[in-house]
């Protein structure tokens, strides 16, 4: 995608939510009566290059501002600013960039997957060092061990398409923001691994129109499944590699951070990075059509 374009649709979204704020709120002051100067980089403008900075190949901001954005994109944006005040900007534009990552979501199919990712504050021989989340990260376990940081806790259709997310601190039980994730109107079945087992959270789901589907253990009761909700707990690896690519083809993760605000900057412009991926992660609806007992969005 171009950087012309992508501009051109954070610039539209701009505009109506400025439309919007005049005609639900009190009337801003005029320029001339406001305090400071006025920013040379418009809003839209720092967005346009946060989400151009993870469809990047570049690994850190810095780089990228100063040996790309600085060097070939001059005429693109004339009103350039030093990299020190472009790191102050964007704090400013965290509100922005959340509301438009709810524009890209995609739309609930009936068929959901949801699952958590880590996300690294520090290494973990600097843990008790360590002081820029120290408020707010947490200690967590997976299965490649012990780690300090956040999750990122994710809902996916089959097309691979994001329908909602949650950042926690690491010690967070995977269970704990499930509803908060279904709050955007999801129904229908939802599969997950062995980390959202539990009885009463499939009964509480249920009242909502939502089946939660996952695999149990060796020493418990199977759950009685139809053949396709056994195909498609299967395919739940397609969660896994909608991870992959968050963390493969954006900087979602990194420990570089000095502030609570830039991490979640970097973490909301990651996310609109990758609805704008052409090929996402996606089931093969034809093949499993072939079944006769699938639910209805798999009828076309």
């Amino acid at each position: 995608m171009s950087i012309v374009s992508l501009f051109c649709e954070i610039h539209d979204f701009f505009i109506m939510y400025e439309t919007h704020l005049a005609t639900h709120c009190l009337p801003r002051k005029a320029p001339s009566e406001r305090r400071g100067r006025r920013r040379s980089l418009h809003a839209s403008e720092v967005m346009t290059l946060l989400v151009a900075f993870h469809q990047s190949n570049y690994r850190t901001l810095k780089h990228f501002y100063e040996k790309h954005v600085c060097v070939y994109w001059c005429s693109e944006f004339p009103n350039l600013v030093s990299y020190t005040r472009f790191v102050q900007l964007q704090q400013e534009v965290l509100t922005l960039l959340t509301l438009y990552l709810y524009t890209r979501l995609g739309t609930c199919s009936g068929i959901s997957f949801v699952d958590s990712t880590l996300l690294r504050a520090c290494d973990n021989r600097r843990i008790s060092k360590h002081r820029v989340f120290m408020a707010n990260a947490g200690r967590g376990k997976n299965s490649m061990g012990w780690f300090y940081g956040f999750k990122l806790h994710i809902l996916i259709n089959d097309a691979g398409a994001l329908l909602s997310f949650v950042f926690t601190p690491a010690n967070t039980d995977d269970r704990q923001p499930l509803p908060k994730l279904l709050s955007a109107g999801v129904s229908g079945n939802l599969y997950a691994d062995r980390g959202y087992i539990s009885k009463d959270l499939r009964q509480i789901l249920s009242k909502r129109d939502v089946n939660l589907i996952y695999k149990v253990r060796k020493n418990m009761k199977p759950l009685q499944l139809s053949v396709a909700d056994e195909v498609l707990l299967k395919k739940r690896v397609l969660i896994e590699s909608v991870i992959k690519e968050l963390k493969t083809q954006t900087q979602l993760e990194h420990t570089r951070h000095r502030s609570l605000r830039n991490f979640q900057v970097n973490a909301i412009a990651a996310l609109i990075a990758y609805t704008y991926l052409l090929k996402k992660p996606t089931l093969k609806l034809r093949e499993l059509q072939e079944i006769k007992d699938l639910p209805m969005p798999f009828d076309f």
